[in-house]
């Protein structure tokens, strides 16, 4: 049974991750510029502003927390807000901005980006690595996929071998190869779960320490479990027709965060469209990984 874990409502809710060091949940507002961060041991939040949408957060080795902003990847203070750009992405692309992105292994990023007014194909998927030149502290960027409308689902396997990603409006969830140590695709992707028959939308993902997928559905007001072969296992109905992301945490990984969105939605019918819900889970997450790119350029 879900419970509303944080009563704040977002336009567009996105991005949760949980920080086990800290025992912190974070997620975003893209459409409102937010980024929270959420104690559970007392619920305090904690609310920064921005001048640009902001999407997803990344926990460094280092114990930084990083940011995709629709202007690249920011080293963020928590306690202050203040943020600083360490790497632009498609500063060339105004009309684009980040969205679902997720640190992968070997400590790498994938970096997803889209049109703001979700022009077609104006996005695309960036693989973001340390340099291998140790003299540096530069991060190179290598396109992993590109014409992607609305990047989401981005997981990995515990094992670092596999990744899953989707293009949304294709309506269905891929699946690669990677390399372990350094997050890069190995051949090309394949159909995990092709939701095009239910006529089901795809958003944010995160994989449990079975192996399972489990898929926010935009428009579907659920969260459904995928199992390692693709095929469908349950879902979870919540009161909210757009969920967009969910991720495991709490001390023993058991508590799955969803968040949602009120965007376009007629707020008295979906009072609690926005919200960020929790439930209790019979099977545990797996902790966020965490990137060992250099804060600063140069």
């Amino acid at each position: 049974m879900w419970e509303v874990a944080f009563d704040v409502r977002c336009e567009l809710g996105e991005g949760p991750i949980y920080d086990a060091r800290e025992n912190e949940l974070i997620w975003f507002d893209i459409i409102g510029q937010k980024l929270f961060i959420a104690s559970l041991a007392t619920q305090h939040i904690t609310q920064h502003s921005f001048d640009e949408p902001v999407s997803a957060a990344f926990l460094s080795d280092a114990g930084a927390l990083l940011m995709a902003g629709a202007s690249g990847l920011y080293h963020v203070h928590r306690a202050s807000g203040e943020a600083v750009l360490i790497q632009p992405i498609e500063a060339d692309k105004p009309i684009t901005r980040a969205n679902d992105s997720r640190t992968g292994p070997g400590g790498a990023i994938w970096f997803g980006t889209m049109g703001r007014k979700l022009e077609a194909g104006a996005g695309a998927v960036y693989h973001l690595k340390a340099s291998a030149d140790k003299t540096q502290r530069n991060i190179e960027i290598q396109t992993l996929f590109s014409d992607v409308s609305i990047p989401n689902a981005t997981c990995f396997t515990a094992d670092g071998k596999l990744a899953y990603f989707c293009d949304t409006p294709r309506q269905q969830i891929m699946k690669i190869s990677i390399d372990p140590e350094t997050g890069l695709p190995i051949g090309s992707p394949s159909i995990f779960v092709d939701l095009a028959p239910e006529r089901l939308n795809p958003d944010g993902a995160v994989v449990d320490e079975e192996g399972c997928v489990w898929n926010a559905q935009w428009g579907a007001s659920r969260v459904a479990c995928y199992g390692p072969d693709g095929t469908f296992r349950r879902s979870i109905d919540l009161p909210a027709s757009q969920i967009t992301c969910p991720c495991f945490g709490g001390k023993d990984f058991k508590t799955l965060f969803v968040t949602s969105a009120y965007e376009g939605l007629d707020r008295k019918e979906e009072p609690l469209a926005g919200a960020v819900f929790a439930i209790e889970m019979d099977v545990a997450g797996l902790p966020e990984r965490r990137t060992n790119l250099p804060l600063l350029q140069g």
